[in-house]
């Protein structure tokens, strides 16, 4: 039995360490740039999540696969294929592709860029939404398969309410909130919208919508209303997609290689995957060099401590201290010419991003620093980027949402339900504010709401100070109320409208560089170590049900964990 015990032990350990050899074989490897071949027609697949940054970049079978290029990396391969000698064209297939409009809007600009060296450009599609579309129409020509569907119908947002949920399990949601437009408790407190609600809502799907018929319309050579009367006959099966102008023409994938391989004039089609080809340095194509500039990435919901992990997603959430610790080391290090701070994050704890706010203004005195915004930057998010530096964001950029939120979830009924029973002792007249046993006494509602009255009044103060604008001017815009980036452009809540191209510019600019100066991008924080993703994996969970992936976009530890909240509606989904 002993021997027997031994020789499993002894098989484990061998099993794990074979793990580990391959793991490491794996990561080694994939530093080597691939030998890119005369002729190659690169297929820009961009199906699955877009990500801002990858935590890790241990590529291997076992840890699903090679990591999907970032935004900034698919931005990059756009960039070295158009100087790239031994690139002579691009199939792109966005179908698939999980992002948001800000995150399209700088694919679109790289593909635009790309356009201008003249190579050929097709688009090929086989079940598409309004994204991916809005991507295709950059193209030279655009295909969809015989067999497919343009899902191109307009937009619409959805909102869901759990109040009637959240009753029927004996919770009760106790939630205030200052601003008129802060939203982000009615899903919980309500079971429909607003007018405030409905009003924003409204107004972002109309400015979407003006975007994407403006942009796309011009790329298919359709006015506006053309492309508006177009999208009211939609979905489209592919023939009615070509009869409306909205394609080129049917053509399976392989037809499609087919014409490419006419266009350029080459013996064999050479497919070049994008994974690949980002091995590729910007360096060995006189893309970069020079100068170093930090690009410190501020993404995920804020939560107090360090960086951490959702139970639902496995997304990693944005750690005050975390962040904080980064840009502090960003500020001392001297090799740096200046800081990008790029945020995708719907805010979070009001706490944590005041001490964010605070190192972002000390290495604003340090460093030329220019804050560029993804698909989001709102409330917590939009908190953080107040330092008084240049602040961009997209046209579509989720931004604004000044207001605060502070509440509780009344347990009581839950615990009527299941049998348990609390008694509570109490020395200090607000010493039971925060049980969970029942909901506020009017006098303690009283004093939340000044509370929060004064964290809102600080919030608009902090954005005043640093948008140069008298209080009274900011405090109408703020409200709570969520702005797109057209919108806060026009309001003088941001600088500009750009990406990445844009804030290089700037902080160049800003750090006395010269317009035609080369620099190198350099992130921050660092991907994780191998050992560190290793077991990271092995103590991972997996196995979501339906409903938690539902769920999974909610804050449910910063809604759990109390307190005050700068966080912006995270159900706002323009789809």
């Amino acid at each position: 039995m002993a021997k027997f015990l031994l020789g499993l032990l002894s098989g484990i350990v061998l099993c794990v360490f074979f793990v580990v050899l391959v793991v490491a074989v794996a990561a080694s490897l994939s530093g080597r740039a691939p030998a890119v071949a005369d002729g190659s027609t690169l297929v820009l697949d961009l199906s699955g999540e877009i990500p801002e940054r990858n935590p890790h970049t241990v590529p291997s079978v076992l840890l699903q696969g090679a990591p999907k290029p970032t935004l900034k990396e698919v931005r990059d391969i756009l960039k070295k294929a158009a100087v790239d000698k031994r690139i002579n064209a691009i199939v792109l297939k966005p179908g698939g592709m999980a992002a948001g409009w800000g995150k399209t809007e700088e694919i679109r600009a790289g593909l635009e860029e790309f356009k201008r060296s003249k190579k050929p450009l097709v688009s090929w599609l086989q079940v598409a939404n309004m994204r991916h579309y809005y991507l295709a129409t950059t193209a030279d020509k655009l295909y969809l398969a015989p067999e497919g569907m343009l899902d191109v119908k307009g937009l619409r947002a959805e909102v869901m309410f759990f109040k009637n949920t959240l009753n029927k399990i004996g919770v009760d949601a106790d939630l205030e909130h200052i601003g008129k437009y802060k939203s982000f408790s009615e899903p919980f407190t309500e079971t429909r919208m607003s007018d405030a609600f409905r009003e924003v809502t409204n107004s972002i799907l109309d400015t979407v919508l003006n975007q994407f018929v403006t942009t796309a319309g011009k790329a298919r050579r359709m006015e506006p209303a053309e492309m508006r009367a177009a999208l009211d006959q939609g979905p489209f099966l592919p023939a009615a997609a070509v009869k409306a102008g909205l394609a080129d023409g049917l053509k399976y994938e392989d037809e499609v290689y087919d014409e490419v391989q006419q266009l350029t004039k080459v013996k064999t089609i050479k497919k070049l995957k994008p994974e690949d080809y980002n091995k590729v340095s910007l360096e060995s194509l006189g893309l970069a060099g020079g100068s170093k500039i930090a690009l410190v990435y501020a993404v995920g919901d804020i939560l107090r401590g360090d960086d951490d992990m959702s139970p639902f997603s496995g997304d990693q959430s944005l750690g005050s201290d975390s962040i904080c610790r980064v840009l502090r080391e960003v500020g001392e290090d001297k090799s740096l010419k200046g800081v990008i701070v790029r945020i995708d994050s719907p805010g979070g704890d009001s706490i944590a991003s005041d001490q964010i706010w605070r190192e972002m203004n000390l290495l604003s005195k340090k460093k030329p620093m220019v804050i560029s915004m993804s698909d989001v930057a709102a409330s917590g998010g939009y908190y953080i980027a107040m330092s008084g530096d240049p602040v961009l964001a997209y046209p579509t950029t989720f931004t604004g949402s000044i207001g605060v939120v502070f509440g509780k979830m009344s347990l009581k009924g839950l615990y009527d339900k299941i049998g348990v029973n609390k008694e509570i002792l109490s020395r200090g007249k607000n010493a039971e504010i925060d049980t969970d046993y029942r909901r506020f006494t009017p006098a303690e509602r009283e004093k939340v709401v000044k509370d929060i009255g004064e964290v809102y009044r600080d919030f608009v103060e902090k954005v005043a100070q640093a948008r140069k604008r008298p209080h009274e001017e900011i405090e109408p815009l703020a409200q709570g109320r969520t702005w797109l980036g057209s919108q806060a452009r026009q309001n003088g809540l941001i600088d500009e409208l750009g990406g990445y191209d844009r804030a290089i510019a700037l902080v160049k600019e800003r750090a006395k560089l010269r317009p035609e100066d080369k620099v190198t991008l350099v992130a921050y924080p660092a991907p994780k170590k191998f050992l560190e993703v290793l077991m990271s994996k092995l103590g991972g969970v997996s196995g979501e049900s339906l409903i938690l992936s539902k769920l999974q976009g909610l804050p449910w530890r910063a809604l759990l964990g109390g307190g005050m909240m700068k966080i912006s509606p995270y159900s706002i989904a323009v789809q």
